[in-house]
């Protein structure tokens, strides 16, 4: 995360007034669209959103606010985003999480999908697991005759317990037939500082979240989780090459708002999607991220969504992964 980054408020609000799709509730209003992210800052999810902050703002003719409001791996944003009023004027960008939790925790305060409206998913960032500098590893038969031979001993780090980034963890740790510990953390931005640190060995993380920690030597790439190799990173082998082939995990990422949202809302903030992301600043940042951008159309995402709640209790079963 870079340092003028790391300085910034809890609530962002950039972008003015320009010409754009208003949405309804909002059109003869400067009142501005706040979207949260069940996310810490210096998560894949924030760097995505605050790259296409501005973007958004001309798109929606409303200044954007980035309100991070991370907890309990994402419930606390969920609760508050399902408390919303359904106007326009509150919207989430959220990833595979909101689709893991019932599969992961007893109970949950809201319904998901129910309790939401899915407009669009925006696309894909690639997932890659790493080491910290003193790890001495550095393929994935390495990594795992390394985890071998500690027997358990080893930590992994997620974002909180039940994350996209604990499930990765622990489908590559049964893809490979050995086990570590989890130590989970309230967010991404301090799992990855113990992480550089030496406090834990390993996780999976978004790969904009520690490219830059890749490139200085701060951590160490054992492979990509992803089917292909990711354009932004083409000299880390994914885990289908190294043997492991069917271990592939991509961390999607859509947006989505209160329920009973008004269709010509959903359109609204869905063409407004396709404009932001289609402008050439948030292109050329979205592809130096490694971030596949191809944003869906908006009567797919709840189909999409329902479908990744039945693939992803499927997943949580097969890897084992605690009931929190």
């Amino acid at each position: 995360m870079a340092d003028n980054h790391s300085r910034l408020t809890r609530r962002t609000v950039l972008g003015g007034l320009a010409a754009g799709l208003a949405l309804p509730a909002l059109a003869q209003s400067d009142r501005p669209v706040r979207f949260i992210l069940p996310n810490a800052t210096g998560s894949g999810v924030d760097t995505i959103a605050r790259s296409a902050q501005n973007a958004l703002a001309k798109a929606l003719g409303h200044p954007v606010v980035v309100d991070n409001q991370p907890g309990a791996g994402g419930i606390v944003g969920l609760q508050s985003l399902a408390r919303s009023p359904a106007d326009g004027s509150t919207l989430g960008i959220v990833s595979n999480n909101v689709v893991i939790f019932p599969s992961v925790m007893k109970s949950i305060p809201f319904d998901m999908p129910g309790d939401f409206t899915p407009i669009a998913v925006i696309g894909y960032t690639p997932v890659v697991l790493v080491v910290n500098a003193k790890v001495p590893a550095r393929d994935a038969k390495e990594f795992i005759a390394l985890l071998k031979a500690r027997n358990g001993d080893m930590t992994y780090a997620s974002g909180g317990n039940g994350t996209i980034l604990h499930l990765a963890s622990a489908m590559f740790l049964d893809e490979a037939k050995v086990s570590a510990r989890h130590i989970p953390y309230k967010g991404v931005g301090p799992m990855i500082n113990d992480l550089l640190g030496g406090q834990v060995d390993f996780a999976t993380a978004a790969l904009p979240s520690v490219q830059g920690h890749l490139k200085s030597g701060g951590l160490r790439a054992i492979g990509m989780a992803t089917a292909q190799r990711a354009a932004a990173a083409p000299d880390i082998p994914t885990f289908v090459e190294q043997g492991l082939p069917d271990y592939v995990v991509n961390a999607w990422f859509a947006v989505i708002g209160p329920k009973k949202l008004p269709a010509a809302d959903v359109q609204r903030v869905h063409d407004a999607m396709v404009a932001a992301f289609d402008d050439p600043e948030v292109k050329e940042a979205m592809a130096r991220q490694g971030n596949v951008i191809s944003v869906g159309a908006a009567d797919k995402a709840m189909p999409f969504f329902r479908s990744e709640l039945a693939n992803y209790a499927r997943l949580v079963k097969k890897a084992g992964v605690e009931v929190q």
